[in-house]
């Protein structure tokens, strides 16, 4: 394993299972350390280092739940407790390197090319993902947008059918993002949406809550909740993913309105089928949604099976790689590194409950007709934090989610002290860092900075290996993302 690879999975590992945040006392109480008071405020309390990380062990859940619970939960696992996805014999077959991640045995890189050869492959050309971890969900109903409404704050409401937005769960009361989620809606009652694998058990439990009591003041009937753990989900990724992935779009009797991928945009999805490599239709319409997590255009692909189709994954992803000279399979590795450039948070890294979308910069997440306290629209988990935050940062915040580009030396790993550079205390912290590919080695990092040190160009220092490295304040991403829009 190259030391680039060595480094992304080290910073990877650590989501296999769900983390806390470090913790400190401050006034007799502990508090996490990305939200403690930090040195130099009113408390008076200056310099104080985090404890150590701790792992949280999640509790047992039974592998089918009842009432609110979701159907169809039916993970494959491994001899030793870790669970595979139905591309698991295709990785091995391609020489991948095999890794814990998020409770499942993934692919950190191939070795047809290394984890920096990866990265720039995407950047120059396409890459396929296996991003089958992921939990897929399907809500429908006259409920499912009521539900979503609150438990999100985005404006689902004025969506179309087949767009998406990138959203949070958000806790009752606290506002704290439960997790990030990329929500579509297929039509006015149907909503598609995909979670992070490392926060299943706890993403179950959160819904299950909301949905069982929406359902105790609206009827049974009122939402139906599913996993779809039938399905792949693959990521094709890069600047040649258009043209591979329209060259295998059925087109026979197929409305050429919709079969022109050049007409999706960002954000949008579709519902159709692949021509496969012997020429026949695939067994069933694949849902593509335009969207990634490498900022570069790309494409989402959600594979469904059934014990007709149970090779369809292998099927498309083989489809897919048949033009080696354009598309290779990419790991954690390259992933982790690509959505680092794009300033993409990783949950359990750079997000957690302890986070409001405001203090993690994404208060664009909610929607702009949802802002007003006085308005319905508005009653959403958390909305009497978080709109408070929206229109007073300055008085309310007392941290934001930054980039930092660091100067030459080793990299600012997770975890890392930021200092003043006035009087040498602490005024954050890192929760991502490496050094970027596409920039010529570049230390980069994402963190958590007290108040007024968060704007563009501030001056600040970290603490790398017990030496003291000059950052500044960067905004991100670092590259810029290369979404297909209109126009």
């Amino acid at each position: 394993m190259s030391g680039a690879a060595r480094y992304s999975y080290r910073g990877l590992r650590s989501l296999s299972v769900t983390r806390q945040l470090p913790t400190a006392v401050v006034n007799g109480a502990q508090q996490p350390a990305l939200l403690r008071t930090l040195p130099g405020t009113v408390n008076g309390v200056r310099g104080i280092s985090s404890s150590p990380r701790q792992s949280v062990r999640r509790p047992s859940r039974p592998a089918c739940y009842t009432r609110g619970q979701p159907a169809s939960i039916r993970p494959a696992s491994s001899q030793s407790g870790l669970k595979k996805t139905q591309l698991y014999d295709l990785h091995v077959a391609h020489g991948a390197k095999m890794v814990p991640f998020a409770g499942y045995d993934m692919p950190l890189q191939y070795s047809d090319l290394s984890h920096l050869e990866s990265h720039h492959w995407t950047r120059e050309k396409a890459s396929l993902f296996d991003v089958s971890h992921m939990v897929q969900h399907r809500l429908t109903g006259p409920g499912a947008l009521p539900l979503l409404m609150k438990v999100t704050p985005s404006a689902l409401d004025t969506l179309g059918n087949n767009q998406s937005t990138l959203s949070c769960l958000l806790e009752d009361g606290t506002g704290g993002i439960v997790d990030d989620t990329v929500i579509t809606k297929l039509a006015p009652e149907s909503f598609y949406f995909v979670t992070n694998a490392g926060r299943r058990d706890e993403d179950l439990v959160f819904l299950s809550a909301e949905i069982d009591a929406y359902r105790k003041e609206h009827g049974a009937d009122s939402i139906q909740w599913e996993i779809l753990s039938d399905r792949a989900l693959v990521a094709l990724q890069g600047p040649l993913a258009a043209s591979v992935l329209q060259s295998f779009i059925y087109t026979e009797g197929e409305d050429p309105a919709l079969t022109d991928l050049n007409t999706l945009y960002f954000g949008q999805s579709r519902e159709l089928y692949l021509t496969l490599a012997d020429g026949s239709r695939s067994a069933h319409r694949l849902l593509i949604s335009r969207t990634g997590y490498t900022g570069e255009d790309g494409f989402e692909i959600s594979i469904p099976t059934t014990a007709n189709s149970a090779s369809l994954p292998a099927q498309v992803t083989e489809l897919l790689l048949s033009q080696p000279d354009k598309v290779r399979l990419a790991g954690l590795a390259a992933r982790d590194s690509l959505r680092l450039e794009a300033g993409m948070c990783l949950y359990g890294h750079d997000l957690s409950t302890a986070q409001t979308p405001p203090t993690a910069a994404l208060g664009w997440v909610v929607g702009r007709n949802r802002r007003d306290a006085e308005s319905p629209s508005s009653h959403f988990n958390g909305a009497s934090v978080i709109l408070p935050q929206l229109a007073s940062p300055g008085k309310t915040l007392s941290q934001r989610r930054i980039g930092l580009t660091i100067e030459k030396g080793s990299p600012a790993r997770e975890g890392a002290v930021i200092i003043d550079p006035a009087d040498k205390t602490q005024i954050g912290v890192v929760t991502s860092g490496l050094p970027s590919p596409s920039l010529g080695g570049t230390n980069i990092a994402m963190a958590y900075i007290k108040q007024g040190f968060h704007k563009k160009g501030t001056e600040v220092e970290v603490l790398v290996r017990n030496k003291v490295r000059k950052a500044t304040v960067t905004p991100m991403p670092w590259v810029a993302s290369k979404f297909h829009r209109p126009g």
